[in-house]
């Protein structure tokens, strides 16, 4: 019998070192290695954990040992890398990027009804796309001043945490998609 394969997995933290909810990426760090991941790295101060493990981790207890043994309570996305590297390439925007583009990594599944109303204009220039469990957001006049990413958030049923696309492109290289 075969040893598991060994898949690179990415860790994408909800809301952490904003508005007061911060945790040291060493101690993310530490905690993926003491539950026996390998390759941990983490990229930049906002939750990005770039790990291998034998078996598909398990977000819920993710979320649960970070609450417990760091006392943050936040939504661990997991993706693959070879989900980012899809992510990469399914760009609906060709053109737009660095930290004009944006990816909302969804938890789960969006309700079917609401992804269907996703972006009806309201908020144009803002546009929105949904992709699986990906929602991409153009954001021609940036981040700060967007409304459309939270319009969205309410309306999936799921939660979100979004990342720029420079930080996406980063992570798929560091995942080695």
């Amino acid at each position: 019998m075969s040893a598991p394969e060994t898949t690179v997995h990415l860790a994408l933290l909800r809301g952490v070192n904003v508005g007061g909810r911060t945790v040291p990426m060493a101690a993310l760090r530490e905690l993926w290695t003491s539950l026996g991941y390998t390759g941990v790295r983490t990229y930049l101060q906002s939750g990005n954990v770039v790990f291998r493990a034998d078996l598909p981790p398990d977000a819920a207890a993710l979320s649960g040992t970070i609450a417990s043994r760091l006392g943050l309570d936040t939504t661990v996305v997991l993706r693959t890398g070879d989900d980012l590297a899809r992510v990469v390439a399914a760009n609906p925007f060709p053109g737009a990027g660095g930290t004009l583009l944006h990816v909302g990594f969804l938890l789960g599944t969006p309700d079917p009804e609401a992804a269907g109303a996703l972006d009806d204009g309201r908020y144009a220039p803002e546009a929105a796309v949904l992709a699986g469990r990906e929602v991409y957001f153009s954001l021609p006049d940036g981040m700060g001043r967007a409304k459309l990413p939270a319009y969205v958030g309410r309306r999936l049923g799921t939660p979100m945490t979004l990342r720029n696309w420079r930080t996406v492109e980063a992570l798929a290289e560091l995942s080695g998609a």
